[in-house]
């Protein structure tokens, strides 16, 4: 049997394009879902893989429909042709039931495998070279010089209270999240200020955070210092509260609904941007615990 996936990131877009080019192709079932391709709960493609038997083919538009990471991709891919089942891709190279396509594919996975053992030996070699010389590494301790002055400035700016946060990040090119960690550092107390703050009331957004941080592969052991680092360097100025391994809840003070949107922003390039950092990837969903069930992802 002939199966379909088509997927859209958000309900903004359209299934149509996707959903008719897989129609012309002849497939029979088409599963349609609407989720971030790094999400890891997707209902549809759950749905597909469990109804897929040996001698059936999944087509869909394009790779990226599919997998959320090239491991991802490759990984899902295996698994399918150990069941028998072929993967069709309608504008990508890919089409596991022609031996020219199966050898597309095998040499994506031997390019991916080469990629990665490449960069375990440049690290290695690069670790022991840094070691010799007396290095080893780690995130320097405190604040540099330059954002040591970036700090005083940042107080005196937040006690004049004439600008308001986001104008001051501005002025000093940083972001909220950073200027909130360089007024703690000075011990300024967020939301007091020697004059009247003219900003408006701000409100805030309490939220749950599902994080999963993963090595990038086996040979990587950065997922522990990954997510301590996104602890102590993003959560950390959002009243963080760990539920679990995975799970945490914090508190976004916000002016409007912009505001709001930019700081989750920040937040998840935030945590993608430490893990990467440290050789690893995240899954990353943020939903609203005010009954409003707002999400990001």
């Amino acid at each position: 049997m002939k199966f379909g996936y088509a997927r859209v990131s958000t309900h903004d877009q359209n299934l149509n394009l996707q959903v008719d080019a897989l129609r012309r192709e002849g497939c029979e079932k088409i599963f349609q879902e609407i989720a971030s391709g790094s999400k890891v709960d997707r209902p549809e493609l759950k749905k597909l893989l469990n109804e897929t038997r040996k001698g059936d083919v999944i087509t869909i538009w394009k790779l990226d429909r599919l997998g959320r990471s090239l491991k991802h991709f490759l990984s899902l891919t295996n698994d399918l042709l150990q069941k028998g089942v072929d993967l069709k891709s309608l504008n990508d190279p890919i089409d596991t039931t022609s031996s020219q396509g199966r050898l597309v594919f095998n040499i994506f996975a031997s390019l991916a495998e080469f990629e990665r053992d490449l960069t375990i030996e440049r690290t290695r070699a690069g670790l022991k070279a840094a070691r010799s010389r007396g290095r080893f590494g780690g995130r320097p301790k405190g604040l540099s010089e330059a954002a040591k002055k970036k700090a005083v400035a940042a107080e005196a700016l937040y006690k004049e209270g004439k600008l308001s946060v986001n104008e001051i990040g501005k002025n000093l090119s940083i972001c909220k999240a950073t200027l909130y960690s360089y007024l703690r550092h000075q011990g300024v107390e967020i939301g007091v200020s020697s004059k009247i703050n003219k900003e408006p009331q701000k409100k805030i957004m309490p939220v749950a955070v599902h994080l999963i941080v993963e090595n990038n592969n086996k040979y990587v052991r950065g997922k522990k210092r990954s997510i301590e680092a996104i602890e102590d360097y993003v959560f950390y100025d959002y009243g963080i509260k760990k539920l679990d391994d995975c799970k945490y809840e914090l508190s976004i003070p916000y002016e409007n609904e912009k505001d709001l949107g930019e700081q989750i922003d920040e937040i998840i390039r935030g945590a993608d941007r430490q893990a990467d950092m440290r050789n690893c990837f995240i899954e990353i969903d943020i939903s609203a615990l005010d009954g409003s069930e707002k999400s990001w992802y």
